[in-house]
């Protein structure tokens, strides 16, 4: 089990080198057991969902080769051998459906793991891959997905989902004739996925947009690609300045990318400037004003910073009202941040409202997924004392050398390891 302590209060001063995105890496490398030449893909963050993602590659044949840019050769798989262990420790693991079955014309795999956010089916995907012809069986614990041929079609989703939507797309683009995806998501990072299979000779149109169209194409091409870089993890940052009333910069990021997040900072009396690739934020020392926030797909607010941004409100002048309309059970933080001396209560499911407390205090906490743990750590860092979280390990999942980061920028934060 590993912890973190955390002595607190601390004042965030200084510059950090924004990594690359987690949720753009991870379809853009499930997206390379199509290509069966060499690829290479840069700006890709070591961190553990990355690592559990090459362990499956390598169990199936892939060769790879992961440095400061990650090297890849899908020319060989062998889709008997899955590592069922491995697949049911990320989700991501779920666009394995789509590219083994391309690749193989059928795939018997268990379901995908990943953080525990409530119920999260996995029923889009299954439509998308039925409406191209697929059939599936479900077997015990394992489904079994085969083809005898796939056919284009036109896929409308009943809902929003960044996951379906990639596996719909990773599933089509090889299919002759023309396939039509429509309620699709529209994430920064679909779009980079996009991108980087068109510049390995997919032909995808309609980026951006609730309405892609594919033309299929008889096979994709090698090459190089940097993906962007993480604007959760840039907001988890910009947060820890503006709640430490202290100042930070933010370099390797496109400020486009966090339209919402940072109109909803600058609603805290933070002074925020952009350039191309940074984001500067001083709070100097400005009393913190509630922001009330209702998560909804992108371009709304972002549900991986909800859980920050509660933190910011319990520290507020105010009351605020925050709605959390895509994941049922991502309020884990809430008990945690309650035994630091917040005061939030939760209305009905998908709501609580926050009072602002002068201060919170350090205490044993428990962190019970990824952006939780984000949030206990921001929480530590303004807490008075000594705040020690339990179960940190998911925080590598998603945030490359985070302690070293936050001990650049002035946090008193160490890494123990209980066996």
């Amino acid at each position: 089990m590993h912890i973190f302590k955390i002595n607190g209060p601390n004042e965030i001063n200084g510059e950090i080198k924004i990594s690359g995105s987690k949720n753009s890496a991870l379809p853009i490398i499930f997206s390379s057991l199509l290509i069966k030449e060499d690829i290479k893909i840069s700006n890709i963050p070591k961190i553990k969902d990355i690592l559990t993602t090459l362990k499956i590659f390598k169990k199936i044949g892939v060769k790879y080769k992961f440095n400061k840019s990650l090297y890849i050769n899908a020319k060989t798989i062998n889709s008997s051998k899955l590592p069922f262990k491995l697949i049911n420790k990320i989700r991501a693991s779920i666009w394995l459906y789509s590219t083994l079955l391309i690749r193989s014309g059928k795939v018997k795999i268990n379901n995908p793991g990943g953080c525990n956010l409530g119920y999260r089916p996995i029923d889009l995907h299954i439509y998308a891959l039925k409406k191209l012809g697929a059939k599936i069986k479900h077997k015990n614990d394992l489904i079994e997905i085969s083809i005898k041929k796939l056919k284009p079609n036109e896929i409308i989703f009943n809902k929003i989902s960044v996951g379906a939507t990639i596996t719909a797309i990773l599933a089509s683009i090889l299919i002759k004739g023309i396939t039509t995806i429509k309620n699709c998501a529209i994430e920064p990072e679909i779009t980079d996925t996009i991108n980087f299979l068109n510049k390995m000779g997919a032909n995808i149109n309609g980026i951006g947009t609730k309405k892609i169209i594919i033309k299929g194409v008889n096979k994709l091409h090698g090459g190089s690609y940097k993906i962007i870089s993480d604007r959760i993890e840039t907001g988890t940052f910009l947060l820890s300045a503006t709640i430490t009333q202290g100042k930070i910069t933010c370099y390797n990021i496109n400020p486009n990318l966090l339209h919402k997040v940072i109109n909803k900072l600058k609603l805290t009396k933070a002074k925020i400037f952009t350039g191309n690739d940074y984001i500067s934020l001083n709070m100097n020392n400005q009393k913190i004003l509630p922001i009330n926030i209702s998560t909804k797909p992108y371009p709304g607010f972002p549900t991986d910073l909800q859980p920050q941004f509660t933190v910011l409100n319990i520290i507020s002048t105010g009351n605020s009202i925050i709605k959390e309309n895509i994941f049922k059970d991502r309020f884990n933080h809430i008990n945690e941040l309650n035994k630091m001396g917040a005061n939030i209560k939760k209305i009905n499911d998908n709501t609580i409202i926050c009072k602002g407390v002068k201060k919170i205090y350090g205490t044993k906490v428990n962190a019970h997924d990824l952006r939780s743990s984000a949030s206990l750590i921001l929480a530590g860092i303004i807490a008075h004392g000594k705040t020690i979280i339990n179960n940190i390990s998911y925080i590598y999942r998603g945030y490359e050398k985070l302690i070293n980061k936050f001990e650049k920028i002035g946090v008193l934060i160490k890494k123990n390891e209980i066996i």
